[in-house]
This record gives structure tokens, sequence and C-alpha cells, in this order.
């Protein structure tokens, strides 16, 4: 039984050959990709031209395929042509002559690497079938070895031909091949030619050289002298100036590289022992400069590290500590306080202001709490910053109320003055800029972030000051604030309209007590002007007309919060209360009180008298927050009706207040004589015949105005005869500029960093404005062009992202970094020296080339004007390495080349003008039947490069496929 199991318990293992191997699924892939690629078949376009490869746009795609589980990248990289009568992406076929691959397959995996010669030849077996197969005539590289060695291996099929892509890659250089005639046996044993003798080989020659040494010229960027007390300047540099350049020389290395284009065996000698390749007698220079890694520009580290306040979190009092101004804190933060005194007479004598009323207590309570030595600005420094900021303290007479601008201001039409428009910031005349700039320079040369606390506390003491003693603030437009600035300019702005609304009010008590006499309204416009100047008369005129006005005639008491109701006792003895119900007829004997000037020819409607514009209340001026806070309450009072008409009675204050003004200055006036003078468009006059036949205009309100609960016509009724200087304020200038004050003094310096970042990009976009002016490089305009743009669309958000705001200046620093270039280049080859005006301009065009393109030909190489300057660089760069003699060192290279005496004579005399190449270039070419002598002659080619520390081979090797 046993014996007859065991034939049974045989197994017999049947192979199926016809699956599939994962060799063959490999090459399966490889022809999927190609086909998806539409790389197959003859794919020849029209010729490229000359320097296309490196001008030219390069494009790739990828995808991903597996050998067994090792992964492999695929890519194609192809040149983008634009062809006028073709449209399509045209491969680089030129693989005879050009190594640039076209399609690569490497490992996926960094850290993976095909090392052995088996898996190479495996890939190479997997490549050559696949060409083979699809007839795709685009050359396929693989990456062999370690992806850090750079090395491929290739091959490209064509019509009756193969060329083979090899690559040698050595670290060190071996001895026999480190000249012409080693690799020229290299290349000669390679193609193995059966013909005698062999064709000539053609061959191109390019030697880099390396200028690293500059120390002959100096760099012309003056660091800035820190310690350099003021006096006009601090750290070398005027307030209200930046900074620019760069602290070092930002071109760090120059590389020349001498080209012998078309050079053929027998008639050139280099081995290891004699060289006809002189860098003098090269037929072709060109230039490439490497440039410094981020060379440190003041510019950008001025406006970067003010960038980075806005990231601190701390309080001003947390900075300077809260003891130093606990007193001043208690006076800013409680407003109801500053309130109550409002009530207590208190006239403010109006005295000459002076430096030392600017340096007060703020500096006083600082040296209390600690010594002068621990304050983070000392005297000097803040008295300067003062005076800066403020021009009119150094001034002996009492300010007549104008504000105060620099001189040699750029011309407001000028598009650098209204790029505040653009970035929100503030003009470049004006306080918040300077105190922009001031603020930056202190945190970066004087006490960094303590030092722009305290410099804020002095400036929020100061505006508290000037607004107690009524002190116009200079720098600032007379008006309402400017929407188009940033917030702290508005700020400061309706800070100073409180001030002139209360300078205003103390001259006309003033002017009251000394002359009781009431004139005209004629008579007192003039003197009010001569009280207040030329601006405030153009700014306020309608307020001006009471100013003259008699002070008993405002109020019997201190109280500047006028209530309608409080004078009713008045109006009773005037006869005006009874013009809150009364006709026209009623109110016609009021005594008419608040004209301005009469009105032109208009007259009234029912008495016929001369219709007169009325003294009217200013509207208040409100900064950007305030509207906000407006549009906010009135959003929250809903749709309803009842919503709607609060909201109506709301906005209508301006126009109850013009109404009564109207009434009292036109007794017995009616609504179509207001809207006659207020809103003509509301008012409709049409030409009718009258009963006697006479052509006349008969007028009416529109159709608006007569609808049924009309606004106007409420407010009309409603509105009592009350002149401007009797009615409440519409504009409660003392509450305003407490406001103002406790938002300034609640501040902290990040917060304040957020509101001035603007004004210091636009100062640092002005100075690079400036400083390109002088060079006139044309890539500087258009980068400045660029960064105008970004700037203006991501400032003129209320809170820019972080991310943006270092974009912008990233940018900013580069443009500095290119301009800091262009002038050390211009140092170096001596652009300003040249006598020659056509020399000079050739110059500067050389040097503004080497700016914006990766390399430069010398025109005339060695032997034109920049040839011979660069030759000059490097021969004082030789004498400073060869010679021991520093007094030689620092003789003028003309001199010295004099000395040295022809190029001829320095070779006898060993003395090299350039230093031994850096990088040793040579491509052989010849055209051989190979690889037999009756097979078809096809291009062979090999490149080398030497370094000091790199040997690298790359051939291109081409056979006959059809008769070998």
């Amino acid at each position: 039984m046993a014996a007859d199991s065991e034939p049974e318990s045989e197994v017999f293992e049947i192979t199926d050959f016809t699956t599939a191997s994962e060799w063959e699924r490999f090459i399966s892939k490889v022809e999927e990709v190609l086909n998806d690629w539409k790389l197959i078949g003859n794919s020849l376009g029209k010729p490229l031209e000359k320097g296309i490869f490196t001008s030219g746009t390069w494009e790739e795609k990828s995808d991903e395929i597996s050998f067994a589980d090792f992964k492999f990248s695929v890519t194609h990289h192809y040149l983008v042509q634009e062809f006028t009568d073709k449209e399509g992406k045209d491969e680089l076929l030129e693989v005879v002559i050009i190594l640039n691959y076209e399609f690569m397959i490497a490992p996926a995996a960094h850290s993976d690497a095909v090392l052995s010669e088996s898996k190479c030849n495996l890939l190479l077996s997997s490549v050559s079938i696949a060409l083979g197969n699809t007839g795709c005539q685009v050359p396929l590289f693989v990456q062999i070895h370690h992806k850090w060695r750079r090395m491929y291996v290739g091959e490209c099929q064509g019509p009756g031909v193969r060329t083979d892509f090899e690559m040698v890659h050595l670290r060190k250089v071996p001895n026999q091949y480190t000249h012409l005639s080693g690799l020229l046996d290299i290349f000669k044993s390679k193609i193995g030619c059966p013909l005698t003798p062999l064709p000539p080989v053609s061959i191109a020659i390019r030697f880099t050289y390396v200028l690293q040494d500059w120390q002959q010229y100096f760099w012309p960027q003056q660091p800035p002298d820190i310690d350099a007390l003021v006096g006009g300047e601090v750290g070398g540099l005027e307030f209200g100036k930046l900074p620019f350049g760069a602290c070092e020389d930002p071109i760090s290395e120059l590389h020349l590289a001498t080209t012998w284009p078309h050079l053929t065996e027998g008639i050139i000698v280099d081995n290891d022992v004699y060289s006809d390749l002189d860098p003098l007698q090269a037929p072709h220079w060109s230039v490439r400069v490497r440039k410094a890694d981020n060379p440190q520009c003041l510019l950008g580290d001025f406006v970067t590290e003010f960038f980075k306040i806005c990231r601190r979190k701390e309080s001003t009092d947390e900075i300077l500590g809260r003891s130093t101004f606990e007193e001043e804190g208690r006076e800013v933060a409680d407003i109801s306080h500053a309130l109550s005194k409002l009530t207590e007479p208190a006239p403010v004598p109006i005295h000459k202001l002076s430096v030392s009323n600017m340096v007060h207590t703020a500096k006083k309570k600082i040296r209390k709490h600690r010594g002068v030595e621990e304050s983070p600005l000392n005297n000097d420094v803040l008295n300067t910053i003062l005076l800066f900021l403020f021009p009119d303290a150094a001034s002996e007479r009492p300010l007549d109320g104008t504000t105060t601008s620099t001189d040699n201001n750029p011309a407001s039409e000028s598009e650098d003055y209204n790029l505040y428009n653009q970035f929100k910031s503030a003009p470049s005349d004006s306080l918040t800029y300077k105190l922009a700039l001031c603020l930056c320079m202190i945190n970066f040369y004087h006490g960094g972030l303590k030092g722009v606390a305290h410099l804020w506390q002095e400036f929020v003491l100061e505006m508290r000051f000037r607004w107690e003693n009524n002190f116009l603030i200079p720098g600032l437009a007379s008006g309402p604030p400017d929407l188009r600035c940033c917030l702290l300019h508005q700020k400061l702005q309706m800070l100073n309209c409180c001030i002139e609304r209360k300078k205003a009010r103390d001259e006309g008590k003033k002017t009251s007590t000394s002359d009781n006499v009431t004139n005209t309204y004629s008579g007192d416009a003039g003197k009010t002007g001569d009280q207040l100047g030329p601006d405030n008369l153009k700014d306020t005129d309608k307020e001006k007309g009471e100013v003259g006005k008699s002070w008993d005639s405002w109020s019997d008491s201190e109280e500047e919060f006028f209530e309608c109701l409080s004078d009713t006792e008045e109006l009773k003895g005037n006869g005006q209360e009874s013009g809150k119900k009364g006709g026209p007829k009623e109110t016609a004997n009021l005594k008419p009180e608040g004209r301005l000037y009469q009105h032109g020819n208009l007259m009234l409607l029912h008495n016929g008298e001369p219709l007169y514009i009325p003294i009217t209340q200013e509207p208040a001026p409100m900064t950007e927050d305030l509207l906000e806070e407006q549009s906010e309450v009135l959003a929250k009072l809903g749709t309803s009706a009842e919503g709607a008409h609060l909201r109506a009675r709301m906005q209508s204050a301006c126009l109850l207040s013009d109404m009564e003004s109207f009434k009292a200055a036109n007794p017995g006036c009616c609504l179509e004589d207001f809207v006659r003078w207020y809103s003509p468009r509301d008012y409709i006059e049409e030409e009718v015949i009258d009963e006697k036949g006479n052509m006349v205009l008969k007028g009416e309100l529109s159709a608006r105005m007569k609808i049924p609960s009309n606004m106007w016509v409420e407010a009309w009724e409603t509105a009592k005869p009350i002149p401007a200087r009797r009615q409440r304020r519409l504009f409660d200038d003392t509450r305003e500029a407490e406001k103002v004050l406790h938002y300034l003094a609640i501040q902290k310096p990040a917060d304040l960093a957020r509101h001035l970042l603007p004004c210091v990009v636009h100062a640092a976009v002005l100075k690079v404005k400036e400083e390109e002016t002088l060079e006139n490089i044309s890539s500087v305009k258009k980068i400045i062009k660029q960064i105008i743009s970004h700037s203006s669309k991501v400032l003129h958000f209320p809170s820019p992202e972080d991310k943006k705001l270092e974009e912008i200046i990233h940018q900013i620093t580069n443009v500095e970094a290119l301009i800091a270039r262009a002038r050390s280049l211009k140092a170096k080859f001596g652009t300003e020296k040249c006598e020659q005006e056509e020399e000079k301009e050739d110059l500067e065009r050389f040097v503004s080339c080497l700016l914006e393109q990766p390399e430069v030909l010398v025109t005339g190489a060695g032997r034109g004007h920049a040839g011979r300057i660069i030759h000059k660089l490097f021969v004082n760069a030789q004498r400073l390495t060869e010679s021991s003699d520093e007094a030689a060192a620092m003789a003028p290279p003309e001199e010295e080349l004099k000395r040295l005496g022809s190029p001829e004579e320095r070779r006898q005399n060993l003395v090299s003008d350039f230093p031994p190449p850096a990088g040793r270039e040579f491509i052989l070419r010849t055209t051989v039947p190979r690889p037999a002598p009756y097979s078809k002659a096809l291009p062979q080619r090999m490149y080398s490069v030497l370094t000091k520390e790199d040997f690298r081979l790359a051939g291109a090797f081409s056979s006959d496929t059809s008769f070998f």
C-alpha cells in the first residue's frame, strides 16, 4: 500500500511562461507614459535658436512608475516655444550636441539609489526596448548612484542611429587628465575610430577665473556712527531722513569666463609642461557676479525692527514702570474728571511757547522716580526730537493760529506727495509722518522699545499741553479729518479742530471784553480775520461770523453746553417763542439775527424782503472710527417704520440747526425760502401766464418735499428762530478733545506701530525712489511700481496680515540691495572717472546688464575698455596676494601695470596676471563612422569640467544601426 501511494504524493510545479515578469511590466509602464505624453514617433520640430536653452522657458511634468516594489519618478522636461505659424510645445531634440535631458527616470525616494552595475544595465535595457517599441526619438536618461553626484546614463534612438549617453564623475582630477592632451587621448580611445588618420577634433575651451579680493577698493557705504550725539544729527543721520545702503559689500565675487570657441587639435598646445591658453588672448570674455547672500541693509533693518514692535504686548506703563507716570495716568484716565473741570471758571493765559515748555512734566517725573542716567532718552535727544516735531517751539513770538509747514516739501500736485492716498498713511510734510520716522530712529538707535514708549508719552503730554493752552498743532492740514489718512493722523486733525474752536471762543471773549461796541457782520468779519489769520478764515468762515459778536450775547454763565430751553425768558422777551407755531406774519416783526450776507437778488416769497444767508454751525468733523460707530448705531435701529423715523431724526440734527439759523436771519420766511437756498433743485420754477396775460415765474416744492410726514416739513415746523450762536453746539470740542487725548494715552507701543507702519512704508518707498533716480536702473523702477501697487492693496485694510506686511518689507529690502549692488559695481568699474562720454555710457550699460542678466559678454574681450578694467582688478588682487610689500600693495593699478611691463614680460618674470582657473571646461567634437569603417559618419561629442574638487566627463557617442 505504501508503495502504491508514493506516485500519488508527487507534486509537479508548472511554470507559466506566458505571464509577464516584473521587468516586462516595467517596460510596459514606460511605454504607457511615453504614449500618454505623446512622445512616440517622429517629433522633429523647427531648428532651435541660439541661446534658447538658457533664455527660454522650461517646463516639466512628472509621473510615477514602479519596478516591483522600487518606485521611480518619471519626468519630462521640455522647452516652451511660441511660433507664429504653429501652436504647441516643441521638445528639445538636438540630442547629438546638447546634453540637456528631456525624459528622465530617477528613484522616487531621495534616499534610494541605483548603485549596482547590474541594476544600471537592467534599467538601460528597459529604456532601450521601450524606445524601440514606441519609436520615441526623445532622449531618455536614467539617474544612477547617489543623487548628489548628478550622474546620468541614457539613450536616444533615431532612424538608423543610436546615441549613447555616458558619464564619469571623480572627486579628484587624475594628473594625466588635467590638460587638453590627456582629454584628447580619452576621447579618441572612446570613439575607437578605425580610420587612419583620424579626422581632426574640434575643440571649445572655457576657463573661469574668480576674483574675491576687493581690498583695494573700499566699500563706499559708511556705517552709521551710533555713538554720535545729536546737534542736528543722530547716528550720522538727520531726523526725518531714513538711512540707506548696505553695511557690507553686496558683491562677493566676480567670475570671468575666457572662451576659445573654435580651435582645432593641431593649432593649440596645452599639456603638463606648456600651454598656449592665455586669458588675455581669448577671443571671448564674459562676466557674471556673485551676490552676497542677504546683505545687511540699513533701510531694511530700520523698517524690520520697527515692524517687530507690532508683535509686542506690553503697555507703555509696563515698559516704563507704572509709578513713573502714575500722576499723569490719573489725570488722563478719567475723562469725567476732566469734564468736571469745565464748570470751573479758570481762564488759561496765552503766553509764549518755548523749548522749556515743551520738555516739561514727563521728564521731571522720570527724574523723580529714577536717576537721569536710567531714562530711556537723554535730554539732548529728546529736545532735538521735540524741536523737529514742533518747530514752532523755537519761535519767540506767540502763535498766530496758522499751522507751520516745513520748507522744501514736494509739490502737493506731485505723484510722490499724493502717495499717502494709496498707502493710507499721512502727507510727507505732516506731523504724523515725522513722528513715525522719529520713532523708527529712536527704536533703532536710542533705547529701543523703552525709547519709543518714552517719546510717545512725551508726545501725548505735549498734545494735552497744546489743548489746554490753545496752541495749534503744527504740521497738520486745517479742516476736518482726512479719511484718506491713517487713523492716528485723523485723531490729531480732530484735536486740532477742537483747539481751533476753543481758541476762537477764547479770542472772541477777549475781544468782547475790550470792545463792547456791536458792529455789523462785515466789520466784524474783518476784525476776526485779523485775529485768527488767513488759514482759519478760509476754513471756518461760517463760525467766524460770530466770533466778533459780543460775548454777553452768547450766555450769561460759563456753561458751554447750550440748552435751547434754558433761554425761555429771553426768547419770550424777543418774541421768538411764537415762531414755533406762528406763521410768517407772526414772525415778521422779529429782529433778524445771525446774518452772514445777502443771497444775490433772491427775495422772501411772502414779504418781499431780501433773503439773507445765515451764520450756521459747522458740521461736526468725524474720524473713520466715529463714522463706523455711528453706522453701527443707525444699523441697530432696524428696518421698521419707527426705526427708520428715529434714524432720520438722528441724521437731521444739522438740518434742524440750519433751519433755526435761517429763521432767525430771515423773519417771515417759509419752507420754500429755505429750500431755495439750501436745496435749489427741490424748488421747481415754471413760466406761467397770470390773469393779466403777463408771463411770470411760479414756483413750487418738488414731489419729494410734498410727501406726507416729510422730514423736512417736520423739522421746519419744529425749528425755532434761534441764531447759531445760541444753539446747542453740534460739535462739542471739549468732549471730543478729551476723547482724542484719552485715545492717545491708552495706545500701546504695538498699537502705535500698527498705526504708523503705513507712514514708515511710505517713507521707505520715497527713499528708495529718491536713491533710484541717482542710479537710473530700469529694472528697479518696475519693482518700485510693483511695491506701490502691492502696498496700496495691503495697507488699505484696517488690520493687514503680518505675512503680507513682511512681504512688502522684504521687497523694499531687495530693492535696496539691488541699488547697493549697482553702486558697488559702479565704484569698482569707475564709471564716474571716465573722461570720455562714450566710454562712460558703455560702462554704465555694462554694469546695468550685470545686474539684470546672469552673464554678460565683454565687448572687445581683454582689449575693450571694460576688459582692461577687469584685467586691472585681477592684477591688483594678484599683487596683494603675492607681494609681501604693503607699500607696493597700495600703489595705483596703472603704475603697477607699467612697473611690471607688458604681458609677455610678466610671463617671462613668472608674474601671473590671473590666479589659477577655478574651473576649466572642454568640449571635444568630431564626426567619424562607428562602429565600422563603412558605417555612416556620425557626430561624437565629449564634455569635461575640471574644478578643484570635481572631475566630470559626459559623452554622447553615436553609432550606425543600419551598417554595423
